[in-house]
């Protein structure tokens, strides 16, 4: 059995762009998926990136229509100009990490769950650094709101740990993808190549 190592932001864009389409090709091959929120600030800035704010005119703007013409192949709605962006990921991000672990116990999508944050962000014009919003993710996706509030030290530590496994293991992007801990792939748009690779044939 196959397993993806799934390094994401909260707050990405492409990822949500991504929709469920990972979590479809997992299904497809019986592969497992560890979801693994990361800092994407504290990411770019050991990587060599730099935030979308900061970059040159024309790659904000060629941005831009990536994600418009995405968001329209797709049938995705986006808010290009999000009312809470960027905002503080990390709140959303230890929501996922407590849902990953509670998920065996008590059930719940956390697929779901991080589209539903992704979403909020993107499409609904919600601030995913509020708990009231953080509940509402959680309880659409199956899991108890109360989350949230539990876990919040164990959450930072594990979000700091994703980062530096990420680092570690040559990330530097959301979304990307790590098959077996060996073959990854960068973007959305690199998913179709993922599947043939779980299908040998690339």
């Amino acid at each position: 059995m196959a397993r993806i190592d799934y390094f994401f932001s909260p707050i990405s864009p492409f990822t949500y762009l991504a929709g469920s389409r990972l979590e479809e090709i997992a299904a497809r091959h019986g592969a497992t998926i560890s979801y693994k929120p990361i800092d994407i600030l504290a990411l770019f800035g050991r990587t060599g990136g730099t935030p979308p704010p900061q970059r040159h005119e024309s790659r904000q703007k060629y941005r831009m229509a990536e994600l418009r013409r995405i968001a329209t192949r797709t049938g995705m709605p986006i808010n290009l100009q999000p009312a809470h962006f960027p905002t503080n990921a990390a709140p959303a991000a230890y929501a996922i990490i407590a849902a990953q672990k509670a998920q065996k116990a008590q059930g719940g999508d956390v697929g779901a769950l991080v589209r539903n944050l992704l979403r909020a962000c993107w499409a609904e014009d919600r601030d995913i650094a509020e708990d009231a919003v953080i509940k509402d993710c959680l309880a659409a996706a199956g899991f108890d709101p109360s989350l949230a509030d539990t876990g919040l030290l164990d959450g930072a530590e594990t979000y700091a740990a994703n980062l530096e496994e990420a680092i570690s293991k040559g990330v530097f992007g959301s979304p990307f993808y790590i098959v077996d801990g060996e073959e990854p792939f960068w973007g959305q748009d690199r998913l179709d190549d993922l599947e043939l690779h779980l299908d040998g044939k690339i």
